[in-house]
């Protein structure tokens, strides 16, 4: 006889549930700035959730929309389970979002904002569930991106200097 198995997430040492990361999505940051982030979780089928467990989605061209009060995710490309046969999804079909209501308001009255948007960033599993992070962003323009650049390279210069000196 084998051993019970319990119903609760598998968890690290510290009794925190495991992060496994699937999909990021690193485009997001370069192309749009971050004003706040929040997680949700995706309604899915089974062959889905094989497909990510083999790590084959991605967020690229992915973005969200709240309608009539559900938030929902388009464009998120999740390729057919292999041993899928017949019962294999749309790769690039509509999915839904899970969220508390109030944070659907939240984001909702956010986005009446000029030029927000709802960005996935990045996929994974948390415990079993899979889960997205969302960020409410504004695109950057072509100035701002290479703002960005140059402080993240004088940032780089610094931290070699200060190494330089320590040895």
């Amino acid at each position: 006889m084998g051993k019970a198995q319990s119903k609760t997430p598998p968890a690290s040492k510290d009794g925190k549930p495991h992060f496994k990361t699937v999909s990021d999505n690193r485009r997001a940051r370069h192309e749009y700035e971050v004003l706040e982030v929040f997680e949700a979780g995706i309604v899915l089928s089974g062959t889905e959730v094989k497909s990510i467990r083999q790590g084959r989605a991605n967020l690229a061209d992915s973005f969200a929309r709240v309608e009539e009060g559900e938030l929902w995710l388009y464009n998120c490309h999740i390729s057919p389970y292999d041993y899928g046969n017949r019962f294999n999804h749309d790769p690039v079909r509509k999915r839904k979002l899970l969220m508390h209501h109030k944070q659907i308001l939240k984001i909702k009255s956010r986005m009446q904002e000029k030029g927000l948007t709802i960005v996935p960033l990045k996929l994974f599993f948390k415990g079993n569930w899979a889960k997205m992070d969302l960020a409410l962003a504004r695109g950057k323009q072509l100035y701002d991106k290479r703002a960005d650049i140059a402080k993240r390279e004088t940032k780089r210069q610094l931290e070699r200097i200060i190494k330089q000196g320590r040895e």
